[in-house]
Parts: C-alpha cells; structure tokens; sequence
C-alpha cells in the first residue's frame, strides 16, 4: 500500500483526493476515504490536495493512527 488516508478524513470526506487521482484508486465509504491498495501508483497526487491532511505514505503514517494502515486493508478486503 503506497498512501493511507488517517482519521482527519473522518467525516470530511472533502473529495479533492478522488477526483486528483489519476487511477481512480480513491473510494468514499460511508465514514471516509479509502484507497485501493492493489490499484495505487504511489504518484502523491491526493496526499498534495487533502485539505485536512488526512492522508499519509504508508511508512510515515503516524504512531497514534497506525490503526488506519489496516483499516484501509479490511475496507477493499471486505468489497
């Protein structure tokens, strides 16, 4: 998984992420975004446009919101 999407999109679900996304990997859930782990290129796009700073590379997400890594993971696991 290249980028996760955190805890501030909670609720936000603002959408400059999707419609950025050159391989439409983003999807909206009912609490949040998700992005696809196994269509995700690593470009960076939606990270630059989340106006809450909602979304992280996988290996800088941060300590307190690890959680989302696998969070993300069971949402297309479980699609």
């Amino acid at each position: 998984m290249a980028f996760v999407i955190t805890h501030a999109c909670e609720g936000e679900k603002a959408g400059e992420c999707i419609e950025t996304c050159p391989v439409d990997c983003i999807v909206e859930g009912e609490k949040q975004m998700y992005i696809d782990p196994d269509v995700c290129i690593d470009c960076g796009a939606c990270e630059a446009v989340c106006p809450v700073e909602a979304i992280y590379p996988e290996d800088e997400v941060p300590e307190d919101q690890q959680q989302y890594i696998q969070i993300n993971r069971d949402f297309f696991k479980n699609r």
